[in-house]
């Protein structure tokens, strides 16, 4: 078992690590002290796979149902089942999940008690770790949220047994973001293939991150390497492309502007490009209009006053924020991705 502190403006809480949580959920809740009542929100595709007995709220699967009317339905779930100011919130599956049942988790009743357990690699070492909760509007991705920290984040690596390959391979997106961003050991091939260690190593870069900067004013911004890219790709796709998928390609993308604006030496795309084929995921845009993708980036969050902002990189663990980047620029290495 690994427990990881971290801290927070409003106290702290800890992530932990360990086969078997979820399997005596009951007996973890005990162990850690958490005793009342609960409601547990999952999505259709979890309680096939891992039928709950308890309360709970249920969530159709997929991006595409990580909106307001879902937070309308859960708000609905909960004052069925009587919930209170007491009630505990267990968000029981990946981002979606994650990002959603926190969402309602922070608004109903002015906010409950929320606790994480992650169900996805993508959502291990990323959006369960550092209290940023929300949903998408049909203008763009999590335009609509709040910070929310949960009171304990709860990692069983058993749950990867059930996760798809292709969600495996757009968890490792992140992974490769993290070892990009701080950690090279991330893109070893060999600590790929270690899921404990993947994971630790990964959660510890974004908690040095989101301890510094909890309301990204600045420095927390890095996490979103590819992401400018990535999020506009879901966009046009109507997400058909994932997540994990979509960041892979634009993590590809942030490298090759970091070298076309001459920040890093060349060379540096060429090792993200090697990593997400590696992989399984895709590095090519083919049939997506440069034109479409820069469009939907204006609703980025990251972008200020309708000013592009990039984060790019000097160099691995060397990220780096750039705002006003020409549009020729960024169209040029969206064509060069169709090829």
């Amino acid at each position: 078992m690994a427990i990881l502190p971290v801290m927070t403006p409003e106290g702290s809480y800890s992530i932990v690590i360990e086969r078997g949580l979820w399997s005596d959920f009951q007996g973890t809740c005990a162990r850690f002290g958490l005793h009342g009542q609960q409601v547990i929100v999952t999505n259709t595709t979890l309680q096939r796979l891992y039928p709950l007995t308890q309360p709970f709220g249920l969530m159709l699967d997929g991006e595409r149902y990580k909106t307001l009317n879902t937070v309308e339905m859960l708000y609905t779930d909960f004052a069925a089942l009587g919930v209170d100011r007491k009630t505990r919130v267990i968000a029981f599956g990946g981002g979606v999940v994650g990002d959603t049942a926190g969402f309602a988790a922070a608004t109903y009743l002015r906010g409950l008690p929320f606790v994480q357990v992650p169900t996805s690699l993508l959502a291990m070492v990323d959006s369960s770790v550092g209290g940023k909760v929300g949903v998408d509007l049909p203008q763009g991705k999590n335009l609509v949220g709040a910070f929310k920290q949960p009171e304990w984040v709860f990692i069983d690596p058993d749950l990867l047994q059930t996760l798809p390959p292709k969600e495996w391979r757009g968890g490792m997106a992140e992974v490769i973001k993290h070892g990009l961003l701080a950690d090279a050991r991330l893109l070893d091939p060999q600590i790929q293939q270690d899921p404990e260690m993947l994971i630790s190593l990964a959660i510890a870069v974004k908690i040095a991150v989101v301890q510094r900067d909890p309301y990204e004013q600045g420095e927390r911004a890095h996490l979103n390497l590819g992401h400018t890219f990535g999020h506009a790709i879901e966009l046009v796709t109507g997400y058909q492309w994932t997540h994990g998928e979509a960041v892979g390609v634009g993590l590809i993308a942030a490298a090759r502007l970091s070298e076309l604006l001459g920040l890093c030496e060349a060379g540096l795309a060429q090792i993200v490009y090697d990593q997400i084929e590696t992989i399984g995921l895709p590095t090519r845009i083919t049939g997506l209009d440069p034109e479409r993708i820069y469009a939907a980036m204006a609703t980025d969050k990251k972008w200020l006053q309708g000013r592009s902002r990039f984060v790019l990189l000097r160099g691995i663990a060397q990220p780096i924020i750039v705002e006003e980047v020409a549009k020729s620029a960024v169209i040029e290495v969206l064509k060069d991705l169709q090829a």
